[in-house]
């Protein structure tokens, strides 16, 4: 059975990025787009590195949708700290749906079922100390939201 640890993505630097090296910590991967009605969530994300810095926040940039994320490595990375002050690792574009999923995706759907699918850009997937998904969020819920806060502290009292 896979973890979410035997996934690898790639950096916004062309560099790879083992989920693997956040082992014992919980982890948030995002897929993100830039010109997006959700791209404001980047703040909220943000916010949560403060307010929980030992999980690993993972933006994963897509352009699945609505060709939301047109832009290059360097456009992405500027347009997060410029706008957002992202300092969480952004990786580089990934595709989440399709022939071409990433495989983090595909197993994403392998354990939580179809509606885990990412439909739209910032869907959240939370990833228990133990690399098993613990739990998703669809766009409309925020990082910044009670429930979203909730679902992450539950992962510090388990």
């Amino acid at each position: 059975m896979a973890s979410a640890y035997d996934f690898t993505f790639t950096t916004l630097k062309g560099e790879p990025y083992p989920l693997a090296q956040h082992k014992g910590k919980p982890i948030l991967v995002v897929n993100t787009a830039s010109k997006c009605g959700f791209t404001p969530q980047y703040a909220a994300l943000q916010e949560l590195t403060k307010k929980f810095p030992e999980v690993a926040i993972i933006g994963v940039p897509c352009n699945d949708f609505g060709n939301q994320e047109p832009g290059t490595a360097d456009q992405i990375g500027s347009f997060c700290a410029l706008n957002y002050g992202v300092s969480f690792p952004m990786m580089d574009k990934e595709t989440t749906k399709g022939p071409a999923q990433h495989p983090f995706f595909k197993w994403v759907v392998e354990e939580a079922g179809g509606f885990a699918k990412p439909r739209w850009n910032f869907y959240k997937y939370l990833i228990n100390r133990n690399g098993e998904l613990e739990d998703y969020f669809i766009s409309t819920t925020s990082p910044g939201t009670k429930r979203f806060a909730r679902a992450l502290e539950k992962l510090f009292n388990s």
